[in-house]
């Protein structure tokens, strides 16, 4: 397996499942366009079964390559919701996060901050810490702002976003939400799972941190409160059989054990990610930000968006 995902974040899983099959997982990490990389250079020569990824971006970027092929095992298609999957079954989703506005607790409590758009407004100017346009999360973010509002719209958004940066992009999304309540700025943008981990750390410093902060489910309704909203942006870790599988049998075994209920439970409770089969409990963590609506595209469509929204944000000047 060639993992995107940081080891601690799925080899107790990997441990667990040869424990129970027999069946031996290598496990290789790295940068997830790294290991894109190397895949295509290896070419009929890779020792990878299976690629798991962190983003749709990538999923999509190894698929559009050429380098997975379709999953032969129907049990594990058929485990799965059909917007959580590839149509011709190149690569499936494992979990899901989502990406929300997150503040101090004590701040905005009078609801007054309830949408993405409200971030370019002039009032927020030196307000929002977020990462890098380089990071992936960002650019599928963007990518399904693209899919929602058209590029003209998105780019404006851009603009007025970074217009409203309280410093120059830095850090991970931790880096963010620490900034966030020491004062840098009084909104952050972040992965959910990031703010359950720090809840559920074993670091006192790092659970009071976390403590402080309250999750604003953005765009749930309209501006007015009278009709839907476009939802919080929703997207995926996710794994597909490689192009050149030689084990194709026991990497689809591996596939259809990560979507079992004991797996999925243990994504939600230790790594705090949504669950991608319904009826799996949510760590204490996770189901405290409470219950939200994400926005409802084609998984493929934020991927394919990745190359243009890459070129909007820099056309933003989002660093």
């Amino acid at each position: 397996m060639y993992s995107g995902r940081q080891e601690a974040l799925i080899k107790p899983l990997l441990d667990k499942f040869t424990e129970e099959t027999g069946i031996t997982v290598n496990l290789v990490t790295g940068k997830g366009d790294a290991l894109i990389s190397r895949l295509k250079a290896e070419g009929q020569f890779s020792p990878a079964d299976m690629i798991v990824m962190a983003d749709v971006g990538r999923l999509v970027r190894a698929e559009q390559m050429g380098l997975t092929q379709a999953i032969s095992e129907q049990t594990v298609l058929s485990k799965l919701d059909a917007k959580w999957q590839d149509k011709q079954g190149k690569w499936i989703a494992l979990t899901k996060r989502a990406r929300p506005i997150m503040v101090k607790k004590g701040t905005f409590e009078d609801n007054s901050l309830v949408s993405l758009m409200q971030l370019t407004d002039e009032k927020y100017r030196n307000s929002v810490c977020i990462r890098s346009s380089s990071n992936i999360y960002n650019q599928s973010m963007m990518s399904g702002l693209i899919a929602l509002w058209g590029e003209e719209k998105a780019l404006a958004w851009a603009k007025g976003l970074v217009a409203n940066f309280a410093r120059s992009p830095k850090g991970g999304d931790r880096d963010q939400i620490k900034a966030m309540v020491a004062g840098e700025c009084s909104i952050a943008i972040a992965n959910t799972y990031y703010l359950g981990g720090m809840l559920a750390a074993k670091d006192k410093t790092t659970r009071e941190v976390a403590q402080q902060v309250k999750v604003i489910w953005h765009d749930q309704t309209n501006l007015t409160g009278s009709e839907p909203g476009m939802g919080t942006h929703v997207n995926v870790s996710g794994a597909a059989i490689t192009a050149h599988a030689k084990n194709k049998a026991n990497a689809e075994t591996l596939l259809a054990y990560m979507l079992t209920d004991e797996a999925q439970q243990w994504y939600a409770q230790i790594n705090h990610e949504y669950p991608v089969i319904d009826g799996v409990a949510l760590s204490p963590e996770l189901a405290s930000f409470g219950e939200f609506k994400g926005q409802d595209l084609d998984l493929k469509t934020i991927g394919k968006n990745n190359a243009n929204a890459l070129i909007l944000m820099d056309r933003a000047g989002w660093k």
